[in-house]
């Protein structure tokens, strides 16, 4: 197969295209006929190779393929999504990319306590951190309402991708972020059973293998 260079940045639970046009790569999963990303990295697609024969062979062989799938003689391209590494995030921008306030960032839980979540921020807007930042989305800025009855461990846990706004530059640990909004929250999850989950309702994701559910505070799909 001939690669195509890289063209951009994907994140967990985005739409890569349809079924039906690319076939599955490395980094994806299929999701009701759709493609997704499963993490963070670049996209790249590999062109399948024409198949070599002679002429007529090649159009009996598509003759013969009533079905909508796609035969052996015409196949897919493959889209993949390749992990995000310090090299690619020094192409995507070549200065040092800081938080500011109002900006969207993607970012991974790394620890809760009843008071807040901590996490590690990966992404700000398009450009790929070279260099981790920390920050905190407190009890109070989890959603805006009725938040005197948020529980953090209801709304995130180690290990969740979440997709939140910069509200201020904190003090100097930490930047603080909220997910006060339908657009913010958690864009990607893993089960306790170790199962990427997807999400059915804005406060559950699901485990499609245990058919178990878990509480967070889900970002609404693109």
């Amino acid at each position: 197969m001939a690669m195509v260079q890289a063209q951009t940045v994907a994140i967990p639970g985005q739409l890569l295209g349809s079924s039906d046009k690319y076939s599955a790569g490395p980094g994806t999963h299929i999701h009701e006929s759709n493609l997704y990303s499963s993490l963070l990295g670049t996209i790249s697609i590999a062109q399948p190779e024409k198949t070599l024969g002679p002429a007529k062979r090649m159009h009996r062989i598509a003759a013969l393929n009533t079905s909508n799938k796609p035969s052996s003689a015409n196949p897919l391209p493959t889209i993949s999504v390749s992990p995000a590494t310090s090299s690619t995030a020094e192409q995507q921008d070549k200065r040092e990319v800081l938080p500011e306030v109002g900006n969207i960032v993607l970012c991974r839980v790394t620890r809760i306590t009843p008071r807040e979540a901590t996490v590690s921020i990966l992404v700000v807007g398009d450009a790929v951190l070279s260099a981790q930042w920390q920050g905190v989305v407190r009890v109070q800025d989890v959603r805006a309402a009725e938040k005197d009855r948020v529980k953090i461990y209801e709304s995130f846990r180690p290990g969740d991708i979440v997709r939140a706004q910069v509200i201020s530059l904190g003090d100097q640990a930490n930047y603080y972020l909220t997910t006060a909004n339908n657009e913010l929250g958690v864009i990607m999850a893993t089960s306790e059973a170790g199962n990427t989950m997807f999400p059915v309702s804005w406060k559950e994701y699901k485990d499609p293998e245990t058919g178990l559910s878990e509480s967070r505070k889900v970002a609404k799909p693109f």
